[in-house]
């Protein structure tokens, strides 16, 4: 069986993309995992299957919108993915499968759109971000056991601030473990953030189900929003290992923007004999 894919990424957080209108082309989770490795496949943080919002029984809004269904790398299933919503939107423009000015796109989290603004970055709104008041986890990453604070974007978040620096001597060639356990009974992305002057912060983030990955756009948002309270800022600047990007807040709901580019297409072979 042949997966026809495009490869685009949102500040070099990567995914496969493939169009399956008439839910026709399910994968396992194996076949997500070997689509996503980057030895012995295509290679990405995650796949992105546009599909109609009919296909998906827990979507109970418009049977006709386009619902970005996404895996992690691993093939487990996530609610969102911010960089992932850009790069969707870019694919359904680019491929005449939704018209501007905005896009409404399905998820897990529920509605969101986006559109391309004038410099050709794309602008996702994330809805709301819920933020804990205070520090409630403590995460093991390496030798460090560090303070977090709970967020949420439609999916969960534990954001640790460095007051002291050190983002770049991070161990996260482990994943990181947390306590109470019960926090995120589903798991938790993990960012770690040093702030460098207001309004203007560093981070790196450990996904679930995919590991370190260059940027990740739920965290980023959630990132923003730590900093945002801090700040009293209502624009925030988030510089990830894979690029800089910008959230913009309207109350306590942020939107993304960001350039998100469609890098290649082509033919992969799902056959597990290979």
């Amino acid at each position: 069986m042949d997966l026809q894919f495009a490869k685009g990424h949102g500040a070099k957080n990567d995914f496969v993309i493939f169009a399956d209108e008439h839910d026709s082309l399910h994968l396992a989770p194996a076949q997500i995992a070997r689509v996503c490795d980057r030895r012995s496949g295509i290679g990405a943080d995650g796949t992105l299957r546009a599909v109609r919002g009919r296909h998906i029984p827990q979507w109970d809004g418009d049977p006709d919108i386009w619902f970005m269904d996404y895996h992690n790398s691993d093939g487990s299933l996530a609610e969102m993915c911010g960089n992932g919503l850009r790069v969707f939107v870019k694919y359904l423009l680019a491929n005449g499968l939704a018209t501007g000015p905005v896009v409404q796109v399905g998820t897990r989290a529920g509605l969101r759109h986006g559109e391309m603004l004038d410099d050709g970055r794309i602008a996702v709104w994330m809805g709301k971000v819920v933020l804990a008041d205070a520090p409630q986890i403590t995460v093991n990453a390496g030798e460090r056991i560090l303070a977090a604070t709970k967020a949420n974007v439609g999916n969960p978040h534990a954001v640790i601030s460095l007051s002291g620096g050190g983002l770049a001597e991070i161990d996260l060639r482990e994943p990181p473990t947390w306590s109470p356990r019960e926090a995120f009974p589903d798991g938790v992305n993990i960012e770690f953030v040093e702030r460098l002057t207001p309004g203007r912060v560093a981070m790196r983030v450990f996904e679930r189900g995919s590991g370190e990955t260059l940027a990740c756009g739920t965290g980023i948002v959630a990132v923003a929003a730590f900093e945002r309270r801090l700040s009293g800022l209502d624009q925030i600047i988030v510089e990830c290992p894979g690029g800089t990007l910008e959230v913009r807040f309207a109350g306590d709901e942020g939107t993304l923007c960001g350039s998100a580019e469609l890098v290649a297409r082509g033919v992969f072979d799902l056959r597990e004999d290979l």
